[in-house]
């Protein structure tokens, strides 16, 4: 596949982001790519995968494609998506998906690392989710799943500062499971990927689903939800949008008004 490698080896699928001419953007090819490798591992039978970038990577991810956002005050982080597709993807594929990180992980590649049962990172990794640098609003699912898997304070600073957090207050805040010297990275992922692969698949796929359901049993009323989604509208029509996604092409930083 174009822009991600996939292997299988002694029930253990492996896909590798591999686009690093742009650094491993999640733009819709990509997602495409890797939704088509997990179907394909599935069809195989696997018993539990590994998500990584290629050895050595400086960036893991740099997060969703900003060349993909419309410019039209369009939401891109709806139902359909492509990043949100990502994510139920790996939420819902039968087996545990590890995400082996090494290098940074920017915007909504934090949330498709997060999205993965076990995350397994080299000492260095750093993650930001920089949605308020761009002026974009984050949407419900990513601010959940974020809440769910950090709690609320990591999930506050996190998306309030929009600056990279070193995986060892990830680790220390129950968000990342290990974080590991770089050269016992590939080890450690293939070791824990072993003994998953070892018990009943059964059992752990009813496992992952039970956890999946338990973790996300939080109802919002349809007044809620709405009111919600009105604000988020108003960030797409407002002018500093469109300042944030101008200053990104332009290579400065942007100007907000607050309007």
């Amino acid at each position: 596949m174009g822009l991600v490698d996939s292997k299988i080896s002694n029930g253990i699928g492996t896909i590798t982001l591999n686009n690093p001419k742009k650094l491993n953007s999640l733009s819709k090819e990509l997602i495409d790519d890797l939704c088509s490798a997990l179907e394909e591992l599935r069809q195989q039978g696997v018993r539990v995968v590994i998500l990584r970038a290629p050895a050595g990577s400086k960036v893991f991810s740099a997060g969703h494609d900003v060349h993909e956002l419309p410019l039209d005050g369009r939401d891109p982080l709806t139902y359909t998506d492509p990043l949100r597709l990502a994510v139920r993807t790996v939420e819902h594929f039968r087996a545990p998906v590890i995400a082996m990180v090494e290098g940074s992980v920017w915007g909504g590649a934090c949330e498709l690392v997060l999205s993965c049962d076990i995350i397994i990172a080299a000492e260095d990794t750093t993650f930001a989710i920089t949605p308020a640098k761009l002026g974009v609003p984050y949407n419900l699912s990513g601010v959940q799943n974020l809440i769910v898997t950090g709690g609320t304070p990591i999930c506050k600073e996190m998306l309030f500062t929009a600056q990279p957090f070193p995986v060892k207050r990830l680790v220390d805040a129950e968000v990342v499971n290990r974080s590991v010297p770089v050269e016992q990275l590939e080890t450690v992922a293939q070791s824990i990927a072993e003994q998953i692969s070892r018990n009943s698949p059964l059992v752990i796929s009813l496992l992952k689903e039970e956890i999946r359901l338990l973790s996300t049993s939080h109802n919002l009323s349809p007044e809620t939800f709405e009111r919600v989604q009105s604000m988020r509208r108003q960030v797409y029509d407002s002018d500093d949008y469109r300042e944030g996604i101008k200053a990104f092409f332009e290579r400065r930083p942007p100007v907000f008004q607050g309007k």
